[in-house]
């Protein structure tokens, strides 16, 4: 199947916990193409249902008028994971998405679906559009069984690399030094999973607050592989990450240039190879210049 370009530019998205209420009010003017609000690992289990309370005030304040938000709630099987389905998908104004931790199959994703199709239909939220599902992969069982669960929801627009708790799953070091070959073919299954189901695939927070060189490196090498953005867990790292994965003038040039000449073919009836600076031109290559140009906002 032909992959779709990336639903929206998601460069930087930053995460904030939330519990804390000085740091959602803040969050929305720190530049991030999407603004993670954290119910799961940044809240302590004594703090989840004030935390819930406090990101439900949050988002009805209008600092958060156009911004995109997810929030990560839970993880299935918790005592917490339905309530915070619960109470964010029940607000007309709730955020874009939500997203599920550790998702180890598509059973988790099942669940999650069928609770916002519910939630939905009985706080008559038409009004705005269905909220949205980002996975995070962060266990041995979720990269086993990545296209069973990016197979396995509609809603589902990301894919997402968690390190940290991967690491511990995988028994494996972590933290700001780890070895950026070591999660090279990680990677690449993620990033595979998410191009053929035609979801985003984004990469984890960098374990470290500094824009410093060990940052910089990981970045880019997300960048590079084809990641459409990256985690940030410090709002200094914002700016790094949308100049980063924005693409150059030339990139986009080059990208509408590639939609031009193979739409003039198609006017002209589409016979023959068509080729742009000596290189053929197909669908995959439409496919590609369609995801430059809507990372970097500019349309086709």
């Amino acid at each position: 199947m032909s992959t779709p370009p990336a639903p929206s530019a998601r460069r930087s998205c930053l995460s904030v916990p939330g519990s804390s209420a000085s740091m959602l009010a803040k969050a929305p003017q720190r530049g991030a193409d999407e603004v993670i609000i954290d119910l799961e690992d940044a809240v302590a289990v004594s703090a989840k249902d004030e935390a819930r309370e406090t990101v439900v005030a949050a988002l009805q304040e209008p600092q958060y008028d156009g911004v995109r938000t997810a929030v990560r709630v839970n993880a299935a099987r918790t005592p917490w994971c339905h309530l915070d389905v619960i109470a964010v998908a029940s607000l007309a104004r709730g955020p874009a998405s939500i997203i599920v931790p550790k998702v180890e199959g598509g059973g988790d994703m099942a669940f999650v679906e069928r609770l916002l199709d519910g939630v939905e239909a009985s706080a008559g939220v038409a009004s705005r559009a269905p909220i949205r599902v980002q996975a995070l992969i962060e266990t041995a069982a979720g990269v086993a069984r990545l296209d069973e669960i990016a197979a396995a929801s509609a809603r589902l627009d990301a894919l997402i690399l968690g390190y940290a708790d991967l690491s511990a799953s995988l028994g494996r070091a972590a933290g700001a030094g780890a070895e950026l070959d070591s999660w090279r073919s990680i990677q690449d299954l993620v990033l595979v999973s998410a191009r053929t189901h035609g979801v985003l695939a984004i990469d984890g927070p960098f374990l470290g607050i500094a824009v410093d060189a060990e940052f910089m490196a990981a970045a880019q090498r997300a960048r590079a592989m084809g990641f459409d953005g990256k985690w940030a867990i410090h709002p200094a790292q914002v700016a790094a990450l949308n100049d980063l994965f924005t693409p150059s003038d030339d990139e986009v040039s080059h990208a509408r240039a590639v939609i031009g000449a193979l739409e003039e073919a198609e006017r002209a009836g589409g016979a023959g190879a068509v080729a742009l600076d000596g290189q053929m031109l197909d669908e995959a290559v439409r496919v590609a210049a369609l995801r430059v140009l809507a990372q970097a906002g500019a349309g086709g």
